[in-house]
């Protein structure tokens, strides 16, 4: 049988793919992180499927449950929240899994930054302005940033940042940005983008750690810091649109 990796998008029920919804409905078993997702992302499901909420599961009892699925002839639906690709363990489960003799699949799912800049309205590489993203997040009682990875080597490249699992630290990480981007440069935290419960607060260096501190922000919420985030930001005519360019 096979374990289906599902990028579950940002939480919302309507932001999976057809192909995530069709594998949904027809496993019989489902592991899921009900911290990150809308219940109504379970409504895929088919009646009678068996849900495992793995908030309060460390790794080895999601892969006994996973193992026990396969050993019993059942596909597995294991559901990530954004993209499997980004902060999923994907690779520690994967390799327990292969350790196992146990299949697995991935499907790709919408990610949290993506639906962060689809609620800000915002194109996150803009023509003259900014042409690199840098997905990243920081570290503090969590697992430790490779040597090299250090908040202030990406803000020298001036780049759009959108830093995960980094809303506690906040206020830290605006301190450290304002050398590169400076006290006015643009901020946005996205909280459950996509979700009912979003929210969306804007500001600058300067303030948005005010902001989160006062709505109360601890989780599932995106960072995202750069000159695309101003409104209205000045910017050049993409090359591939101009009349001048030879077609």
């Amino acid at each position: 049988m096979t374990v289906h990796f599902i990028g579950a998008g940002p939480g919302a029920a309507d932001l999976l793919t057809v192909r995530a919804v069709t594998l949904l409905r027809e496993s019989p078993v489902c592991l899921y992180a009900g911290t990150y997702l809308d219940p109504e992302v379970l409504a895929h499901c088919a009646p009678g499927t068996e849900l495992v909420d793995t908030q309060h599961l460390n790794l080895d009892q999601i892969i006994d449950r996973l193992v026990r699925a396969d050993r019993a002839g059942q596909d597995v639906a294991r559901l990530c929240s954004g993209d499997p690709s980004l902060y999923s363990a994907l690779t520690e489960q994967t390799r327990r899994l292969d350790a196992a003799d146990v299949a697995w699949d991935i499907t790709p799912g919408v990610p949290a930054y993506a639906a962060a800049a689809a609620a800000l309205g915002t194109e996150l590489t803009v023509p003259e302005v900014v042409q690199s993203v840098v997905l990243t997040r920081t570290q503090a009682r969590s697992t430790a940033m490779p040597e090299g990875e250090a908040m202030a080597n990406f803000a020298a490249t001036g780049a759009t940042l959108v830093l995960h699992l980094a809303i506690t630290r906040i206020r830290v990480l605006a301190e450290e940005l304002v050398a590169e981007y400076g006290s006015a440069c643009p901020v946005a935290v996205v909280y459950r983008a996509s979700q009912p419960e979003q929210l969306v607060l804007r500001g600058t260096l300067a303030d948005i750690a005010d902001q989160v501190e006062a709505a109360g922000l601890r989780q599932a919420a995106v960072i995202l810091v750069g000159r695309a985030l101003s409104a209205p930001v000045d910017c050049a005519q993409s090359h591939l649109y101009d009349p001048a360019r030879t077609r």
